[in-house]
This record gives structure tokens, C-alpha cells and sequence, in this order.
């Protein structure tokens, strides 16, 4: 019988290609040539940019628009800005002002429970908070 000329692969013509094939595999290489550890530092780095944005409560977006406020960029922006300080002095839950702007945030979720113009709060009273923020 003779093995050279047949269809059948010898074993150390299998082991080759199975071992080659495994080799190529483990590079951790994407095909745009990024490893694993870069892709997931991108990702990581877009998800705490995404993060830090507030979001609006299904309420909080209520009453926005029930009292037609309307927030500038720059407003947002420092909105964001009191929430992340509050949060980084450990209050849960903020009262943020801004200009005459009065928001309740939940600094662990990064929500705005409720919003509202200081000039319509009957006494401006704030329950439920552990501390304010001036912005």
C-alpha cells in the first residue's frame, strides 16, 4: 500500500495543520488588527463618556415639558457637572440648582427624578435629599 500517493493525510501532516491553525487563532488579533485589550479599553472608555450624561425620568420629562422648560446645551452641561460632583461627596440624592432651574438627581442611577422652575415651588422646600449642589 502506498500512503504518498493516496487521498489520506499522513499524521504529522494533520498535526501541522491543526496545530498551525490553532496557533494563528490565538494571537488575540481582531481583523482590523486591534487586540482584545484594546477593543475592550475603547469600549470601556465610550461607556464612561456615555455614562456621565443624566438621563430624565419618564417624570422628569413630564414635567419639563407640562411647565415648558427647555435646557440650553450649556445648562445640561453644568447639570451633569453638579451631579457628578454630588456624587463624587457621596450624596444620593441631589438637589441640583441651576440658574433658577431646580432638579431632584439620583447620583447612583444618574436620573433626574423631577424637575421644576424654583419661581413655581410654593416654599421651596426640598424633601428626600441628601444634600444640594449650586451650580
Amino acid at each position: 500500500m502506498n500512503i504518498n500517493n493516496s487521498q489520506f493525510l499522513s499524521i504529522e501532516q494533520l498535526q501541522n495543520q491543526y496545530l498551525r491553525q490553532q496557533k494563528v487563532n490565538s494571537e488575540n488579533k481582531t481583523q482590523q488588527g486591534m487586540s482584545f485589550g484594546e477593543i475592550l479599553h475603547k469600549q470601556q472608555s465610550q461607556g464612561t463618556q456615555a455614562a456621565e450624561a443624566v438621563r430624565f425620568s419618564k417624570h422628569a420629562a413630564n414635567r419639563l415639558s407640562d411647565r415648558k422648560i427647555e435646557l440650553t446645551d450649556e445648562q445640561l452641561e453644568r447639570l451633569n457637572d453638579g451631579t457628578k460632583k454630588a456624587g463624587q461627596k457621596g450624596i444620593r440624592d441631589s438637589l441640583v440648582l441651576v440658574d433658577q432651574l431646580a432638579f431632584i438627581v439620583n447620583t447612583k442611577s444618574n436620573t433626574v427624578i423631577t424637575a421644576m422652575d424654583q419661581t413655581e415651588a410654593d416654599e421651596n422646600i426640598y424633601t428626600n435629599i441628601d444634600g444640594a449642589v449650586i451650580i
